[in-house]
């Protein structure tokens, strides 16, 4: 885990990030579950995230090659900062509070880190 300790940082920011998604109702954003309640919203969002999740750590766990599954998941928190940057504006949006943005850009500056160093 040391020689990937930022790309593990970044994926424990990201598991963070999961969490304050509900809170902020981050379905809201997504084209398709944007029309739904939120009650209807919140079950989908979470649900959806049981094969994320179960692809995550099962990729964890059989990968044979820790430098390319961590140089896409570092590349991947650093596309979700740009992303979260680019609906920064969006109506819907409530990411807006610090620690919401100290989760995104943590995951994000990790992924960058990790790229540098690996």
């Amino acid at each position: 885990m040391t020689h990937h300790f930022f790309f593990y940082l970044g994926l424990s920011f990201m598991l963070m990030h999961e969490m304050d998604a509900v809170r902020c109702k981050e379905w809201r954003i997504f084209p398709g579950l944007s029309s739904l309640s939120d009650k209807v919203g919140q079950v989908v969002f979470i649900i959806v995230h049981l094969p994320l999740f179960l692809a995550l750590f099962w990729g964890l766990s059989n990968t044979e090659d820790i430098d390319r599954f961590s140089f896409y998941g570092s590349t991947f928190m650093l596309v979700h900062l740009c992303l979260h940057l680019v609906y920064l504006k969006h109506k819907n949006n409530e990411f807006k509070d610090i620690l919401s943005w100290t989760i995104i850009g943590g995951a994000g500056v990790c992924g960058l880190v990790d790229l540098i160093i690996s």
